[in-house]
């Protein structure tokens, strides 16, 4: 993957990722709701992520492919074999964000927002699947998503009411959610987005040197899509 392959990889939604970035960064702290932007970047990662379109595979493709030979009896090495995949696609976008430093930055920050919330999204509805899950079912992708907040994953499902997901995959009648539901969780993504991806950000600081900051994007995408692992493995535990 190359700049120029991630710059091509879905222009409308990279500039949904811009304006919303700007949005949210210009309602910060004025009182002014940012509801609507977030919404618009969540919607962006899920459809994205889950269901696939141009040059993105989807989840259940994914999670097909990863399955394929020994794995196909053995779920564990097919999340393994998603994990090291998606290490491998944030590792390059996080390298190339920072490797211009602030020349680069502005243009290519947002395309990094999509990449890797977008990867991460489709390798929890990836690992979700290969454990048993119906990614068509409501309830299972505002799960999906919960997860990109890793460690926090747990304490937002409880805020809105989603238990264990004990009984979800054996349902036959999906469950639908509230859209409170949904906007709650694109809320938590967003204020980790707002913490990541701030004008202010240490994180952002160290990006903008150039040479280092394509070392720091990648080890710091490695990190949080670990932690994001993680918080999926936990979540969708396999039907039994």
């Amino acid at each position: 993957m190359g700049i120029l392959s991630m710059l091509r990889r879905d222009e409308k939604s990279m500039d949904t990722a811009r304006d919303a970035l700007k949005e949210i960064r210009r309602t910060r702290g004025s009182g002014n709701s940012d509801g609507g932007a977030l919404q618009r970047l969540v919607e962006t990662f899920r459809d994205l992520g889950l269901d696939g379109k141009l040059t993105y595979s989807s989840a259940q493709e994914v999670a097909r492919r990863a399955q394929r030979g020994r794995a196909r009896k053995r779920p564990e090495k097919a999340i393994r074999r998603l994990v090291r995949r998606h290490r491998r696609g944030v590792t390059v976008a996080g390298f190339l964000t920072g490797l211009g430093g602030i020349i680069t930055m502005p243009i290519l920050l947002p395309t990094n927002v999509v990449e890797f919330s977008v990867q991460s999204t489709r390798m929890v509805g990836a690992i979700a699947v290969v454990r048993g899950y119906d990614l068509d079912d409501e309830e299972i992708r505002v799960r999906v998503l919960a997860a990109l907040l890793g460690e926090e994953s747990g304490d937002v499902l409880k805020n809105i009411g989603l238990g264990p997901v004990a009984g979800v995959a054996t349902r036959t009648v999906a469950r639908r959610l509230p859209t409170s539901t949904e906007s709650a969780v694109a809320s938590a993504i967003g204020g980790r987005l707002l913490r990541r991806f701030g004008l202010r950000s240490v994180r952002l600081f160290g990006k903008a040197i150039p040479g280092l900051g394509g070392v720091l994007g990648a080890i710091s995408d490695r990190r949080q899509l670990a932690k994001i692992a993680k918080a999926a493995k936990a979540g969708f535990p396999a039907v039994r």
